[in-house]
């Protein structure tokens, strides 16, 4: 995507991307580093600039990389997709582009490990579920309880390593002696409030 450009800025994000170790700081400066030693060995002179925001989706921070776009050819962003969208939207007389791929909405279970908790869906069900979302973590985002292919041990069938939310949601309600709210059956999910209902805004009157 660079096409041989070398005079290149390179923006952190200091808050979900630095969370995962994909984009902070210290992410951002080792691939300064490797861009620089990738575009010598082109033959090119690097110009290669590195600076971390607290945030890139907040219009106010990152007004503060504005005085350094007029020596650069391009921006690559290490935040997430939205924030190579607010810098591309805010900056939209240089290139910007992604420098990581988007996945999921995680949590870091362990240091180099994280799991998808919520799917963004706009129909939360955790009130119903006792705080674990089907949608997310069951491979079927199945809203009534588990498939026929849970396995022994509580197990997706998907992967052996995977819990089968479904298996921890009934050990949780059972813990709570609230079993018999689990059989009541959920009407279809509303889809429409998802992404594939379209792009979604959310206004709030109250502050505007």
């Amino acid at each position: 995507m660079l096409a041989d450009r070398a005079r290149v800025l390179i923006v952190g994000c200091g808050t979900c991307a630095t969370e995962c170790a994909g984009g902070g700081q210290q992410e951002a400066a080792v691939l300064a580093s490797l861009l620089r030693m990738g575009l010598r060995l082109k033959g090119l002179e690097p110009e290669v600039r590195c600076v971390t925001l607290e945030k890139q989706c907040d219009w106010d921070l990152v007004e503060a990389i504005a005085p350094q776009l007029e020596q650069v050819d391009v921006v690559l962003s290490m935040a997430c997709g939205i924030g190579v969208q607010a810098l591309a939207e805010r900056f939209c007389e240089v290139s910007v582009l992604p420098a990581v791929d988007t996945t999921t909405l995680a949590m870091r279970q362990e240091p180099g490990t994280w799991e998808s908790r919520c799917a963004a869906c706009g129909d939360c069900q955790l009130g119903r579920t006792f705080g674990l979302c089907p949608v997310a973590r069951c491979s079927k985002s199945l809203s009534n309880g588990p498939c026929g292919g849970t396995r022994a041990g509580g197990k997706c069938e998907i992967d052996e390593a995977t819990d089968c939310v479904w298996s921890l949601v009934v050990a949780r309600a059972e813990k709570r002696g609230a079993l018999a709210s689990l059989a009541v059956v959920t009407e279809p999910k509303d889809w429409s409030k998802s992404r594939h209902g379209g792009p979604r805004k959310i206004v709030r009157e109250d502050q505007k």
